[in-house]
Order: structure tokens, then C-alpha cells, then sequence
């Protein structure tokens, strides 16, 4: 098991950025994002695998967010640009320590470590 923490979120207005950040207690094969809105199921962000740097994002977000790490700090950030309403939600870190085959990284449930959450609040 890894233990994580996430922190870096806030209210914006839209347009703005935010960087969330999600620090571990130690090795992880895959380490991904997810959020989840008030009526909405919890849907993937992004992903990276820490191990070669290979990233994946889902297309609502794609060229506006950034999944990137700091692999000394055992860290993963999640850069958001052009921030908009529709990203309001509770952002979620999780990370996997086995192997991840196919678009597993995509499926909740492929995640066994999970952090508490970090309110992300885009206003109109």
C-alpha cells in the first residue's frame, strides 16, 4: 500500500489555473487523477506512469491540463488551464502499484491507494 496526499485546490474564476499536487509515501506503477461532481460519477483526469513518464488524459481536458512529476519528491501534478465551470468537482489521487495492461488507467477500480480529495471551485 501507498499512502497519498493531495493538496492545491481552491476556488478560481474562469479562465484561471490551479496546480494540484499528490505526494506518496512510496512506489507506485500508475498514479492517476480523478474527480467527481456533485451528481456526476467519478470520472478519470489524467495518469502518468512514473517509470518512463508516459502520461494520458481524458479529452474534456486535453491541451488545457498537465499531468507531470517530480519523481525525487515522489510527487505528481496536475497543472488545469482555462479552468471552467464544468470542472468543479472533488479531485481525487490514486495511485496502483501492479501492472497496468490496456486502458486500466482510465477504470477507477484499478486503483487500490487513494487519497482524501481537494475542492476545485470554478466560478462564472
Amino acid at each position: 500500500q501507498v499512502q497519498l496526499v493531495e493538496s492545491g485546490g481552491g476556488s478560481v474564476q474562469a479562465g484561471g489555473s490551479l496546480r494540484l499536487s499528490c505526494t506518496r509515501s512510496g512506489y507506485a506503477n500508475c498514479v492517476g487523477w480523478f474527480r467527481q461532481a456533485p451528481g456526476k460519477e467519478r470520472e478519470v483526469v489524467a495518469a502518468i506512469y512514473p517509470i518512463g513518464s508516459s502520461t494520458f488524459y481524458a479529452d474534456s481536458v486535453k491541451e488545457r491540463f498537465l499531468i507531470y512529476q517530480d519523481n525525487a519528491k515522489n510527487t505528481v501534478y496536475l497543472e488545469m488551464r482555462s479552468l471552467n465551470p464544468e470542472d468543479t468537482a472533488m479531485y481525487y489521487c490514486a495511485a496502483e502499484l501492479r501492472a497496468m495492461y490496456g486502458g486500466a488507467w482510465k477504470r477507477d477500480y484499478e486503483y487500490q491507494n487513494w487519497g482524501q480529495g481537494t475542492q476545485v471551485t470554478v466560478s462564472s
